[in-house]
């Protein structure tokens, strides 16, 4: 039996600089939201021919279209925009392609009204925190205790804060935008560290069951000794996968996998690092009063 347990100021430590580090981007840097929540319109458009971008922002200027964001090539360019409609972007693409004597190609046109964007960020913040409570209520019923909840709820906010403060950094240093992609990895890593979470704490329910009321400190080291390696090589096949996703996937699915990545790699920690030590220290309590 290893003692895991042993070093958890150590665990403690090393979740509190990551999520300082994170929470003084948040603040500092902030994010680069995606038009699914501040509304607008992006287009990304690619030519046959290498054009200037003094040519493609003066055709803009001209047209009226104030770019919030640009990103240009020789090849094409990326631009974020106040909401175009349908006859605006069309006189767009007609004037680029004859001032221009190049063929136009639409890789992307995307329009999202400012009143769907907050609809939407009222919705995320719904669906989490249902999913927060749901997974309080299943635990406290499945496990016929409060504290197993609580340990795996604060584990899970772990994550999230883990996430949230390295996308920011990402956001500022690599130009990811937060968008609805962002909140499905969000979402799906929370899930992933609770599933992590239930082995472990199922395997000490079971030695309580077992040897009775006993050093409950000792049934947890017992429990992460026997389900360590199994979790960790579980955890290993996703990340290598999503590894894959980050260095070989498309400009749209990158960020997404990333965001997976990192909520894995903290999920697989925080269940036998966080969620694990609060647990028993929660039931310690329990004893004592």
């Amino acid at each position: 039996m290893i003692p895991f347990l042993k070093y958890q100021k150590l665990y403690f430590l090393i979740s509190g600089l990551v999520i300082a580090a994170g929470l003084l981007s948040i603040v500092t840097y902030g994010f680069r939201y995606a038009i699914d929540f501040t509304g607008g319109t992006t287009l990304e458009y690619r030519f046959d021919k290498a054009i200037p971008s003094s040519s493609v922002k003066q055709i803009l200027t001209t047209e009226k279209i104030e770019s919030i964001e640009y990103r240009g090539t020789n090849t094409g360019f990326y631009l974020k925009t106040k909401a175009l409609d349908e006859k605006k972007e069309k006189a767009l693409q007609n004037k680029l392609s004859s001032q221009l004597n190049s063929k136009v190609t639409v890789v992307k046109s995307e329009t999202v009204g400012p009143t769907l964007g907050r609809e939407t960020l009222y919705k995320t913040i719904t669906a989490s925190l249902l999913a927060i409570g749901g997974i309080l209520l299943y635990m406290t019923f499945a496990f016929k205790g409060f504290n197993f909840a609580l340990a795996a709820v604060l584990a899970m906010i772990h994550d999230f804060l883990v996430v949230v403060g390295s996308y920011s950094l990402i956001s500022h240093f690599f130009g990811a935008e937060l968008d609805t992609l962002f909140v499905t990895g969000v979402l799906t890593a929370m899930s992933f560290s609770v599933h992590d979470t239930i082995i472990v704490f199922d395997k000490i329910r079971e030695y309580s069951r077992m040897y009775g009321k006993g050093n409950i400190s000792d049934y947890a080291n017992k429990a992460l000794t026997e389900t360590m390696v199994r979790s960790f090589n579980n955890s290993m096949t996703i990340v290598f996968m999503l590894l894959a996703l980050v260095l070989l996937g498309g400009s749209t699915i990158r960020f997404f996998a990333l965001t997976l990545l990192i909520g894995t790699i903290s999920g697989t920690y925080s269940s036998p690092f966080i969620a694990t030590p609060i647990v028993v220290w929660l039931e310690k309590r329990k004893k004592k009063a």
